[in-house]
Formats: structure tokens, sequence, C-alpha cells
């Protein structure tokens, strides 16, 4: 049926959340879950017409819908107030994104279409079509700073998009099927009308991990923004000395490429951002005259750039010599390893696990523990995505009992104590979370719950619940709610145990987890720059509820690093799955930390 017609009509009828959505004047609405899943496919596999009367939705998402395969035509126009859009994981197609995105947005600022299997893009962010012949218009997307096309089909990228979205930041294209980057990202020189200030002025931050990536050009130096590049897990044979004129790049994850220089790769595998650069900017081995000639032309314009941006050059001797220590103890020098065993109907629920043992910390100053758990507040809301993309967990080491088994367990059967509470079934602490979420909402008149509420729908509609469990049975984790009360973190920890889960990568489990253990470093060197006082015996615990979040600092001579112990995840016949730190991880952030391996 066509919008407005009377099948749309009996479509919008049969959703609740929309008619709440308009009474209640909603500017957040969030669908999601298996009855959505079921509407969306009644009605056609496109989204309701009723949405289209809610012009007030600032933030629309509706994720993990395969029967979702068209927006309806009129979704821009129709909200033209949206600044986050996130549509992760359905079954869009440029045809079907197409007619919903065919107007401008003026106001959005965010848009996730990963996970949809797109082959191509919409004419309305530079794919082909109509919007390939309007270079003069005004872009479509004038406020858009963050765009996420990973886990598609995309084999190639139009300069399009450069016109569609000037202000763009940040550009995410992991796990799609490119064979060139930058490629066609970039306009060609000469070619049709220039961009002020050039394409992607400001875009900062570039991810094309896990594609076919072969060749990664030199026009790379003409995004002046970039600071942080990843391109694991691609083709490379080689990589381009102008990633030296690159003024601000800071961070770049070059691993899972077959470098034809050797020497080259092992500096990638273990040696520091500014070491690699520092190579590449010297050619190599084998440097000529020419070759010589060349990166001094190329020095002096980079010095010229890092002057004009403020001084970045002077800025990165005080970075490198205020970096931190982290030591990696391998399991083949631990005579007690920790081993986590994952059970086979995990693949089926939440599949990815990552986990470590972190030593040397002390929470005992001052506000040490309540400044971490801050910390992690914000890791579970940004870089895990308010725990939809991979969701963090923290122990006391010596309240564990291993080795432990990543398993799943019914609903109805699944029991764990959480942190503050009394031991409860899974399915009643969820319903109890939910009524909490449902009235703290009301109380504080929101339009939609906040936070890490969104999290509990993450579970909707699954016959199995993820859980860790120890080797005396008890759950000391059901992520991604809560820990248990057992291994809670009290001010008087000293060794953790860290874990980090997701249903989406492996990968976003190990980038979280670098960066967990970078800030548990940073915060060890703020305790000890400090010298607070130890609290009190008596001082009040680690933060509880649900959202535990809560690993430490550590008050030791600044030269002592941390001891990262390497920790396995297996299968159930003893087969390796994961080894967490292997000697290509904690590289995304060796730009401020420097590992003892």
């Amino acid at each position: 049926a066509a919008p407005g017609g009377p099948g749309s009509a009996m479509a919008a009828a049969a959703w609740p959340e929309l008619e709440a959505a308009g009474r209640e004047r909603r500017r957040e609405l969030s669908l999601a879950g298996a009855a959505v899943a079921e509407r969306v496919a009644a009605g056609g596999g496109r989204l309701p017409a009723a949405l289209l009367a809610l012009p007030l939705l600032q933030s629309l998402e509706l994720s993990g819908c395969a029967a979702l395969r068209e927006l309806g035509p009129g979704l821009a126009a129709a909200l033209p107030a949206l600044h986050t859009l996130v549509l992760r994981g359905n079954a869009l197609g440029p045809a079907g994104l197409g007619a919903g995105l065919g107007g401008p947005l003026p106001a959005l600022r965010l848009l996730d279409l990963s996970g949809n299997g797109l082959e191509a893009l919409p004419a309305a962010l530079g794919g082909a079509g109509p919007a390939e012949e309007e270079a003069a218009a005004a872009p479509a997307f004038p406020q858009l700073r963050s765009l996420n096309l990973s886990g598609n089909r995309l084999r190639e990228l139009g300069p399009g998009l450069a016109r569609a979205a000037p202000q763009l930041q940040a550009l995410l294209l992991s796990g799609n099927r490119l064979r060139a980057l930058p490629g066609g990202l970039l306009p060609p020189a000469g070619g049709g009308a220039a961009l002020p200030g050039g394409p992607f002025p400001l875009l900062s931050r570039l991810e094309a991990a896990d594609n076919e990536v072969e060749e990664l050009g030199a026009d790379i130096a003409a995004l002046p923004a970039l600071k942080s590049l990843d391109v694991a897990n691609n083709q490379l044979r080689e990589l381009p000395a102008a990633l030296a004129d690159c003024p601000r790049l800071k961070e770049a994850n070059f691993r899972g490429n077959q470098l034809k220089d050797k020497r080259l790769e092992k500096m990638i595998n273990g040696c520091q951002m500014k070491a690699i650069l520092e190579y590449l900017r010297a050619g190599g081995r084998g440097k000529g005259k020419a070759e010589s000639a060349r990166e001094e032309a190329r020095k002096k314009k980079r010095e010229k750039q890092q002057k004009k941006d403020g001084g970045d050059g002077e800025q990165d001797e005080l970075e490198e010599a205020s970096k931190l220590l982290v030591k990696v103890l391998h399991v083949s020098e631990n005579p007690v390893p920790l081993v986590v065993k994952a059970s086979p109907g995990i693949k089926d629920v939440r599949p990815f696990i990552v986990c470590c043992v972190l030593k040397g910390v002390n929470l005992k100053p001052g506000n040490a523990l309540k400044r971490f758990l801050s910390v992690q507040t914000k890791l579970h809301e940004d870089i895990c995505e308010k725990r939809t993309a991979a969701t963090i967990a923290t122990h006391d080491l010596q309240l564990i009992k291993g080795p432990l088994l990543y398993d799943v367990q019914p609903p109805d059967e699944l029991k764990i104590t959480p942190l503050g509470r009394r031991e409860i079934k899974a399915k009643d602490l969820l319903r109890q979370l939910q009524l909490e979420a449902e009235e703290q909402r009301k109380q504080k008149k929101r339009q939609n719950v906040s936070g890490l509420h969104k999290y509990l729908q993450l579970l909707d509609g699954k016959d199995n619940y993820p859980c860790l469990v120890d080797a005396e049975g008890v759950v000391i984790s059901f992520p991604p709610i809560t820990n248990s009360e057992k291994t809670k973190i009290r001010k008087h920890t000293r060794d953790l145990f860290l874990e980090v889960t997701s249903d989406t990568s492996l990968q976003i489990c190990k980038d979280v987890m670098d960066t967990l253990i970078l800030k548990i470093a940073e915060l060890n060197r703020l305790t000890l720059e400090n010298k607070e006082d130890s609290g009190s015996d008596n001082e009040s615990d680690a933060l509880c509820g649900p959202v535990n979040l809560n690993p430490s600092q550590n008050v030791q001579p600044m030269n002592l690093p941390l001891v990262v112990e390497q920790v396995r995840v297996v299968d159930t016949d003893g087969n390796l799955k994961v080894l967490y730190p292997s000697k290509t991880d904690l590289t995304t952030v060796s730009s401020l930390l420097t590992v003892i391996r």
C-alpha cells in the first residue's frame, strides 16, 4: 500500500511506540526486538508511514531488523530536526535508502548505516545517480560529523561524498570490499568545481580495516586533519612515504597486511607510530640523493604546516617523554595462567570475548576508584556505543576461581547476585531494571529512557543469555547487563580480571580492551602525580547497581609498569580461539603507551 493509503493506516495503528511518541511529543525513538521485526515484515519491509508524523524527532534508531529493506519516501522532509539516525544491521540497499534520504537533512550529525549489505551508496551520499549531476547544489548533509558504513559490501566510493558531507570528521568503512584508499573519495585534481577548503578538511578519523585494499595512495596526505587511520587486515604490500606528510597523524593500524618490507612490518607489530613515520620519511632502505631531496622538501612543508597548527612537532617530543609503560607477561612465563573456555552455544548469542589480567593497581588513594568509574562510564558511552557495540566488565582477580566458562543459560535458569542486590533470576532482573528505567524516565520527564538503560533491549527475543561462570559454578558476569557481587572491586583490590564481550566483532573487543588498559595506565599516573592520601578502610566501595564500571590505578614509582598477563580463550576441546594481548595488540594506542614484551 502507498503511504497514506488504507494499508499504511492499518500498519500505523499496530505501532504503539509511535502513538506514544506522538502523544508524549518525544524527541528520541528507538525501535528494536523481535516484535518490531515482525511488524516491519508485515508492512512490506519498510518503515511505517506513521513515523512521518513525528516532526519533533531528533534521534531515531531502528537496528537489527533483517526485514527492513526500504525507508519509504519522504523521511528527510518529514523529520527535518533529526541529528542522529541509526539504521544498523538491517537489509537496506541503495534504492531502499534513496527514497528516504532523497532530501536534505540539515541538522543530521551522526548517520549509522553499518551492517546493511550495501553494494553502493545512495545518490544523496554521493553514489551514482542524479546527485552526481548536482555538483553545485547545496550539501545534503551540511552538519554530518560521523558516517558509519562498516560491514557492507562497498567496492568503491565516489567524490560526491565530499560534497554531500563537507563537515565529516569520522568515516568508518571497515568490513567492506574496497580495493583502494582514498581511491575515488578524493576528486581528481582539476576535476569539477573545487570544494571550499578542499575535500574533507575536517576528517580526522578514517577506518577501513578488513577490506581488500591493495593500494594506499599518496593522496592520503591530502587529508589535512587526519589523526587516526586504520587499514588493518587488508592486502597492502607497501606503505606510501606520503604518510609521513600527514601533519596531524598520531595513530595508525597497519596490522594484518603482507608488506614486502619485513623490517617495516616488524616495526608495525612492535614499534611506535612515530618510529614508523620516521622510517617512511627516510624512504626505508636504499635512499638515493634524489629521494633525499624530495624528503627534505616534504620535511620543510610538514614543519611549516605544524608551525601553522601550533607547534605539533614540539608536542611530539613532550608526548614521547611522557609515555606510559605496560609489561606483557606471556602465557608461557606464567606458572598459573587463567583460561576461559567458550561453550559452542555462545556463538549464537554473544560470540566474541577478550580477557586479560592486569596487576599492580592501587585504588586506595583519595578518589582514585571514583575517577576510574567515571572514565569507564565514558568508555561505555563512547567507544562501546552505549554497550551496543561492546561491554566492559571488571573483577577482583583474588575472588575468581578458574578456569572460567563462557556459556549460555535460559533466562529462567540463569541466576546471579548483581552488584548491590540479592540473588535473582536473569529474566526477573531484566524486568526489574526495565521498570526502574521507565520510572526514571517519567520522573525526569524525558522523551525516552536515557544513557546505559538503552542496553536492556539487546537481549530481547533471546532464548539463552550469555554468562561467565567460575570453577565453582557461580555466575560472575551477565553481559551486557551486570557483574556479580562476588567479584566486586574494592579499594584494597590490587589485581584485576578484565573482560570485554560483543555480539559484533572480535576486533571491537580488542580495540576496547586496548583503550581500557590505556585509561587505567593514565589514571595510575594521575594518582601518583596527585600524591593523594589513602582513603579510609571504611570508605564506601565501588558503586553498586547493574552498571558495573570498575578497574583501577597504581601508586608505584612511575617507571614501574603495570603488568598485563595474557589470557587464552579456548573451545571445549582446548583449541585456541583468542589470545590477548597478542604481539599485534595494544598497537592502536602505541602513540601513548610503551609496551614491554
